[in-house]
């Protein structure tokens, strides 16, 4: 049995949950998230807990458990505190901007680069160089970050470039010069 699927999912005082079948909606003080979960899993609600289990010992069923699981665990953790990822922006000159849900980017191209973000997701530009993205879906704030970071992925020689905080880039020497 799966070692994540089997553990279960504590529901914090202010998450009211509703389970139809398959549809799951998880209401919070942050938003409101839903989610239509595969065939084969069922979800368990007892007092305090959540428990995701599933129908039968098949291998579709096994595989789908602790996805399923710690999908769930995130709408619940979603919806109670939120998301956020946190970007840094290195190279002289790199800088970003937000203005309601759109972030613009001046990292070097000729062009500022501008994203509309999504509904449900903030962001905000801490000194220019620190970027937050927050929200209530872990894979949406997750995926925006991705995005972003995309923009100008950190380069391997000056190191220059957009990326996650704590994020380690191996550096390389470069040319040797002439002698």
């Amino acid at each position: 049995m799966s070692r994540i699927g089997k553990r279960p999912i504590p529901i914090p005082k202010k998450v009211e949950i509703k389970i139809d079948r398959q549809h799951i909606v998880v209401k919070g003080p942050k938003g409101e998230l839903e989610r239509v979960l595969p065939t084969k899993i069922i979800v368990e609600q007892s007092e305090e807990n959540l428990l995701v289990k599933r129908e039968d010992e098949s291998r579709l069923a096994r595989q789908r458990h602790g996805l399923c699981r710690t999908l769930v665990s995130n709408m619940v953790e979603g919806v109670s505190s939120g998301f956020q990822k946190r970007l840094q922006i290195q190279g002289v000159g790199y800088r970003a901007q937000a203005q309601g849900s759109k972030l613009t980017l001046n990292v070097g191209y000729s062009k500022p680069v501008e994203m509309q973000m999504p509904q449900g997701i903030e962001v905000k530009v801490e000194s220019n160089t620190q970027v937050i993205v927050s929200g209530i879906d872990k894979e949406i704030v997750g995926n925006i970050a991705a995005k972003i970071r995309a923009v100008r992925p950190p380069e391997p020689y000056k190191g220059k470039g957009i990326r996650y905080l704590g994020e380690f880039v191996r550096r390389k020497a470069g040319k040797a010069g002439k002698k």
